[in-house]
Formats: structure tokens, sequence, C-alpha cells
């Protein structure tokens, strides 16, 4: 693409909205104009995400309407299909509009759609998705990205994102859609066929009665389930509705709502970034915490997919907890409450991500529960559901990212943050039952497992010239591994681009049983592991370090080398 002639076309096309027309008439920075033209937005398995503004390589009506096209066509392609799209979307700046633009180019098309009234998390598109029996499903959202940022997640027909596969056709068919020539349907008229239609209490109740039916404690008294108070906040995002009834009709009424942080806002003033994994997000929450003498704050983020968590320790401070800490006591809960009821089912498995924490390996062995890990990405977590239906092969139990991601039941095949909070609160209100906090499960684990301590890191690129760097570094790290990281040996590297696992002890090569991605995992010992991947969603290389020992602190200290150590190497390497 010659982002000047692109850029010129803009600024002259009739088709061009007037709005965006006047935003690059104004541009004077030519470096500015080809970061906006120099590619289109990259339809991943993700989707589309970007910041918002005019250009193809921002978010925008004309972006939006594009992708809808393709997924039409790619709709039109399967013969068998029904037909029908459901559409949500969160508080995100532009959300509304998108969402509506996507729902009129569909229409535009003949394809039914169900629009959401109102925003909606993404749990709740994934399951009413399969509860309509929809051909796909939409929800514009960047889920916790800084407010300049909006997206266009695609859900296939069984409530998960679209495969790498279907992506790339959608992906072909975006690229052979004119970006500026997408016909749609007025409002009134897509009304009036009958061909757009608004929908919400209906659905919502059926995931609500859905959700509520994976409570492991039902038996928990009114008194029991209130002997806890808890903190909430919404982040300004989707969540204060679906969690606040979620927990209202489960008997919690003692919850406490961070009321700064209540209500939807594209601009998510109270927070520099809307991210429960941000320690800085909780600082209202916590503060109503103290004052309301509280034993739990927990937040979601814009499209409640995700949830952040902070328990009190045993002097009554909060501290915050890992994806990976929330996800192993989600584990612990689920399994010990399921043994002692008796209620164990004999092919149960539990499935998370090659970058989640290695002690959830610990307690599915300890309960004799089947683990099975998958590449980053829910959407593998959703294939592994769906195989087990088709092949009877194992019931589904709950499935984890270290990203904060939590799932549990097979109604929704995607990141739910609402389930999660309700699943949070009853183990909280069990576990007091039984004179327990949160904080001493977590102890009572670490007694029974281990130490297990992991970091992420994130290097951000910038650019053109950024993306082009960190794929030249990640083709120098498959052609050339590393050997050591802060003076310890790799013992074994799996290279998933290569879908080679060499074992360096006992001299050993053998294919690995994951699909083909552009990561690459270190083992320094049983105990230890380092990961490198790019991002899919944005332009920055993630490191993973996961550590185990006797102690947290050893555990700490040999994790906060192997850091420093990834750090000088990934900076000697990129302008990150």
């Amino acid at each position: 693409m010659n982002y000047k002639t692109e850029y010129q076309r803009w600024c002259e096309s009739p088709f061009t909205e007037e709005n965006l027309k006047e935003e690059l008439l104004a541009l004077c920075d030519e470096k500015e104009i080809e970061d906006r033209f120099y590619r289109s937005l990259e339809f991943g398995t993700a989707g589309l995400r970007g910041v918002l503004g005019a250009g193809t390589n921002r978010m925008n009506l004309h972006t939006v309407r594009q992708a809808s096209q393709a997924l039409s066509d790619y709709i039109h392609q399967d013969e068998s299909a029904m037909k029908s799209v459901v559409i949500a979307y969160d508080s995100r700046n532009m959300s509304r509009e998108f969402a509506l633009c996507a729902a009129l180019v569909l229409c535009k098309n003949g394809i039914k759609t169900f629009l959401f009234e109102s925003l909606r998390p993404v749990p709740m598109l994934s399951f009413t998705v399969r509860h309509l029996k929809c051909t796909a499903g939409i929800v514009i959202t960047a889920s916790h990205n800084p407010p300049e940022y909006n997206g266009y997640k695609v859900y296939g027909k069984d409530g998960g994102q679209m495969t790498p596969e279907k992506c790339a056709v959608i992906a072909q068919n975006i690229e052979d859609t004119d970006v500026l020539s997408v016909e749609f349907m007025s409002e009134e008229d897509a009304k009036g066929c009958g061909l757009l239609e608004y929908i919400g209490e209906d659905a919502d109740n059926a995931y609500y009665d859905y959700t509520m039916s994976l409570s492991l404690h039902r038996e928990l008294t009114y008194e029991q389930k209130n002997a806890v108070s808890v903190v909430y906040s919404p982040l300004h995002g989707s969540g204060l509705v679906p969690v606040t009834t979620l927990l209202s009709r489960m008997g919690y009424d003692n919850v406490y709502v961070v009321e700064e942080q209540k209500y939807p806002d594209g601009n998510f003033p109270t927070v520099q970034a809307p991210n429960p994994e941000n320690p800085a997000a909780f600082s209202l929450a916590l503060s109503l915490a103290k004052a309301k003498d509280a034993t739990l704050a927990f937040a979601t983020d814009p499209d409640s997919d995700r949830l952040g968590v902070c328990v009190a320790d045993e002097n009554g401070d909060f501290i915050p907890l890992s994806g990976n800490a929330i996800g192993s006591l989600l584990i612990y809960y689920i399994l010990s409450s399921l043994h002692e009821q008796g209620k164990m089912p004999k092919n149960a498995f539990i499935t998370k991500s090659i970058v989640s924490t290695r002690l959830a390996d610990k307690i599915c062995e300890h309960f004799g529960v089947s683990l099975r890990k998958v590449l980053t990405g829910f959407r593998y977590i959703a294939q592994q559901i769906e195989e087990s239906e088709r092949k009877g092969n194992g019931e589904f139990l709950f499935g984890f990212e270290e990203s904060y991601g939590y799932l549990a039941g097979t109604q929704v095949r995607d990141k739910d943050a609402c389930l999660a909070s309700m699943l949070i609160c009853e183990a909280c209100a069990y576990y007091k039952s039984k004179g327990k906090s949160l904080f001493d499960v977590l102890r009572e684990m670490e007694q029974k497992f281990g130490a297990y301590v992991e970091k992420g890191l994130s290097f951000n690129v910038k650019g053109k010239d950024g993306m082009a760097e960190l794929a030249s570094f990640m083709e120098k790290l498959h052609s050339q591994p590393c050997n050591e990281f802060a003076g310890l040996a790799v013992t074994r590297c799996t290279d998933y681009k290569s879908e080679r696992i060499t074992d360096y002890v006992i001299h050993t090569e053998c294919k690995t049983t994951l699909p083909c991605a552009d990561v690459i995992n270190y083992d320094l010992g049983e105990d230890i592991w380092v990961c490198l991947r790019p991002s899919g969603t944005e332009p920055k290389l993630k490191a993973y370090v996961g550590v185990r020992a006797d102690k947290a602190s050893q555990a700490n200290d040999t994790a906060e080398r192997i850091c420093n150590a990834v750090t000088d190497m990934v900076k000697s390497e990129l302008n990150a």
C-alpha cells in the first residue's frame, strides 16, 4: 500500500465521512500520515484492534464497515449457515456507533442481526451466540487497552473466537473489499424489514440462570454468604449490571461498588488504563475496602472478560493477586469442592495456556484430574471444550490464562469475569464458613505444593520499523536459541514455530503436539522456565518467567535475576 496515494484518496473521496476527512486534512506530520496509511489494521485471531481515528491503520466507521462486509462474505460462503449474527459492545468511545455500523452492513447483506439494546460484556455475547443459534457474533471492544483504542472481535457459531483459519479467510475478504465503498442500510429500513432486532432481558436472564447453575455451594445460608463484605469496581466498563445482578440473585448483598468507577465512561477518567491486572487500578477500591472493613476487592475490565482480585492478608492489608494466583485458587476451590462432595467426574479436565503457572499442574495431579495445555489465546481453550463434546473424551471443568481470564462451564466460550466474580465471592464465603480466609487458602496451597512465582514482561515497539525489528528478533531466536539465562543453563527448548522440542540433557529431539506458533519456551531445570512471544493484539514482545522454590523469597529472587537477564537481552536487540 502506498500510504501517500491512499491518504490522498481518503481526503478526496466523496464517501469519506466528513469528520474523518477534516481530521486528515488537518494533519501536517508526514510520519503520522505514514503510520495511519502504511498498512490496514491487521485482522488477527482477536479481530481488529487499534487507535481511534482516520486511516486504514485506525479504528473508524470505514474500517468497521470493511470488516463487516468481509464477515458477511464469509457467512455467505457457508451455504449451510443460518445467516444470523448477534452484536454486543462495551463502554468505549464509539462502541455504540461501531456496533450499529456493523449491524447495518450485515443487514444490507441480508443477514439477520440481533443487537443488544445497551452495553453487554464479552461472556454474555458468547453465551447468546449459542443461545440464539447464530452463525457468528461480534463484540466492539478493545478489552483493557487505554482510552484511545477500540476493537472488533469476531466469534463463531460455537460462541468462541474465530479460529486462525477462519480469520485468514475474513482477512482475505477484507483485502478484497474497498474500505471506502461498503454499502449499508439505514437503521429505519433494517428494522422495518425485520433484519435488525434489538435484544436484551430474555438473553440476559438465560445467561444469569446458566451462570448461577455453576455454583458449587448453593447450600450456603444467607448469613454465611454475607458474613463477608466485598468491594467491586467495574472500572467504568460493562460489568456493573451483570456482576451485581448475579451476586444479588445468588444472595450476596454485602457488596459495595466503587462510586467513582461505577458507571460506563469511555475516557476511563479515574485510571491510566482500565486494566485489572494493574494494582494502580485498585486505588479507589482499596480505599473503600478499608473503610468498609471488607474481606475482598475485585475489578473487571471494560468488556468484563478479565477479573483482578485483592485479598486481605493476616494483618488486614490488601495484596493484589496475579492472574496465575487467581486461576490456581479457583482450580483448588473447584476441585477440592467436587472431591469433598463426591461429585468429581471420572474424565474431568482443566485447561490452561502454556505461559500460565505450573502450580496448576500440581493441583490437578493432586486431585487426579487431567490438565490440557494450549497456546495463548482463549479460543484454544474453547476448542478443547468443543473437541471434548464432539469426541466425548472428557468433561471440561475450568480453563484459565495468566492474563486474568477464567472460565467454568461450557455455554460460554471465552473469558468470563462475571462468572469468576461469582465464584471468587462464593469461595470467600465458603472458606469463611470453615474459619479460613482466601489468604489462608493461598498459604495452604504453598505448603502443599511449594512457592510458585511468575512474572511477565512487555517490551513495546513503535510503528512500521518497530514491528519489522520485532519480527527479525523472533526469527533470530528461532534460528539461534538462547543457551542460558542469569547463569542458569537451558535444559530444554520448545520451539513452537519449528514444532520441535530439543532436550539438551538427554540429547533428544521430538515434535511438539500443539499448532505452529511464533513462540519459544526455555526450561532451566524442572521448575524454572522462560517463554517469549509477540503479542497477538498489540505491537509488543511478551516475556514470561516462572519459578518454583520451597520458599517464596527464593522463588522471587531467582525470578528477578532471570527477568533482568531477559530484559538485558531484549533491549540489546530491540529499541523497546
